[in-house]
């Protein structure tokens, strides 16, 4: 494993690793000491997080296990990492580096609510995961605790994924598109997917066999974007949604899940259309729309946690 370390000083704006990688947007990352999404677990930690990234086009050309971890500060701390190859162009796709942060926040409205949120999760960012596992994922998050989404993605790598080792650890990558196809509803069923069990599988297939392919989303205007997806099947549109910011770089999209209609409902009533489209449209203008998916993962991430 090549090692090295990131200046969080140096980037535009703090980082918190913890933050990042625990807060509902990924579902890709293990943390070395067992407790990821461990409601006890406490922040401000130096616990080491690990995945395996498959081939990201203009990034890297090859399959990489990566660990990093944070010591010290979200404004003057380290990234460290281990990585199979050079990891910072990696790091800096995959954890947003490259945003500029404050002026990101600087640019959305001057709500009590976010403030609440942005304190208390400075240096949060928004997560760039590949496509088809971000949007297996989701498929898999209706009606489930964050715990229970990871732990279903934990057991899809283990048992489906390509085991890499090295320096004498295991490592579990994502399942490709063609194994998950090739996989029945059954085995599915058998980790948990429960009735999501033939979505993930129809899902793949379509990948798998050139039907589909979420990085089509790419480009198309947010709308269109979001129809797009909606070809998978078990896509709806907060799925749809959930991809478009935690994958494919719509900063812009607002997720509407539990939390934000309770966001919605408590602080906001006005933006509540009676539809998914319009409802979606009035908070992003309330969140500030360019980046109104930072806004929203800042609530969502400090309301799940307890912080109203």
């Amino acid at each position: 494993m090549e090692r090295g370390a990131i200046d969080i000083g140096e980037l535009e704006g703090p980082f918190d690793l913890q933050a990042t990688v625990e807060s509902g947007q990924s579902y890709l990352w293990n943390r070395a000491d067992g407790r990821m999404y461990e409601e006890s677990a406490a922040y401000g930690g130096d616990a080491w997080y690990e995945t395996v990234v498959a081939p990201i086009p203009g990034v890297t050309a090859e399959q990489v296990v990566l660990r990093a971890r944070q010591v010290g500060g979200v404004h003057d701390g380290t990234l460290e990492w281990e990585a199979s190859t050079d990891a910072v162009p990696l790091l800096t796709h995959l954890l947003r580096l490259d945003d500029d942060l404050d002026a990101i926040l600087d640019a959305t409205p001057a709500l009590p609510l976010l403030d609440r949120a942005y304190d208390a999760y400075e240096g949060m960012r928004l997560i760039r995961d590949p496509a088809f596992p971000c949007l297996v994922s989701f498929i898999c998050s209706a009606q489930m605790r964050v715990a229970r989404i990871h732990g279903m993605q934990r057991r899809l790598r283990e048992e489906f994924g390509e085991t890499l080792t090295v320096d004498g650890e295991r490592y579990h990558a994502f399942p490709t598109p063609d194994r998950l196809a090739a996989c029945t509803e059954e085995e599915l069923r058998d980790l948990s997917l429960g009735y999501r069990a033939p979505y993930v599988q129809r899902t793949a297939e379509m990948v798998a066999e050139g039907e589909a392919d979420p990085r089509e989303a790419v480009d198309l205007d947010y709308e269109d974007a979001r129809e797009s997806l909606r070809r998978f099947v078990g896509v709806g549109d907060k799925v749809a949604d959930c991809v478009l910011l935690f994958s494919l770089g719509y900063l812009e999209a607002v997720p509407l899940d539990t939390w934000i209609r309770s966001t919605i409902e408590d602080h906001y009533p006005d933006c509540e259309r009676g539809n998914y489209a319009d409802t979606s449209a009035a908070i992003r203008e309330q969140f500030g729309g360019e980046y109104a998916g930072y806004a929203q993962t800042y609530v969502f991430h400090y309301l799940r946690s307890g912080g109203e």
